[in-house]
């Protein structure tokens, strides 16, 4: 058995129990300062001989030192969270209204100017025929017949949308 292997055998389950009193019983942030510990015992092996001084004593001080590192480390940075599984700042419903506003806006562009207008007054702005004809200052069946005709091509540029995204 080599020297290193009787070390850990020897001072391993008291490292562990050291350690996990100093982290507060945090097991793990226990077991990464006793692999520390270990790390440093094995870059130093030839150091780690009663005739240099208490191996344990060694041991416990390094182990002692990694944990105080761990500490100051986390002090310094700022508090780690974990992600949320979903992503808050997404919003599926304000999604569609954007891509319905962008889809309507791109369909309207279809109208000739002034069944857009129409459009616009009758729809956008809520207003009965009677009151868009007072705005725009032309007669109701002008009205009425300038939003059918602009319904009819929306409809037609709207089949046309859908046969090309389906191609």
């Amino acid at each position: 058995m080599s020297t290193m292997e009787a070390i850990v055998e020897t001072h391993g389950p008291g490292l562990l129990a050291y350690a996990a009193r100093l982290t507060g019983g945090d097991f793990h942030r226990a077991e990464d300062a006793v692999q520390e510990t270990w790390i440093r015992a094995w870059r130093n092996v030839e150091k780690l001989t009663e005739d240099h001084g208490s191996v344990r004593g060694w041991l416990m001080r390094v182990t002692h030192n990694v944990v105080v590192d761990q500490y100051r480390r986390r002090a310094a940075r700022p508090e780690e969270v974990e992600m949320p599984e979903a992503d808050p700042t997404w919003d599926d419903e304000r999604s569609d209204e954007v891509l319905n506003v962008v889809f309507m806006r791109q369909m309207l562009t279809v109208l000739p100017p002034p069944h857009l207008r129409t459009v616009v007054e009758i729809y956008f702005a809520d207003r009965t025929a009677a009151s868009v004809a007072d705005v725009l200052d032309i007669p109701v069946g002008t009205v009425k017949s300038r939003v059918h005709k602009a319904l009819r091509l929306l409809r037609v540029a709207l089949s046309e949308s859908e046969l090309a995204s389906a191609a």
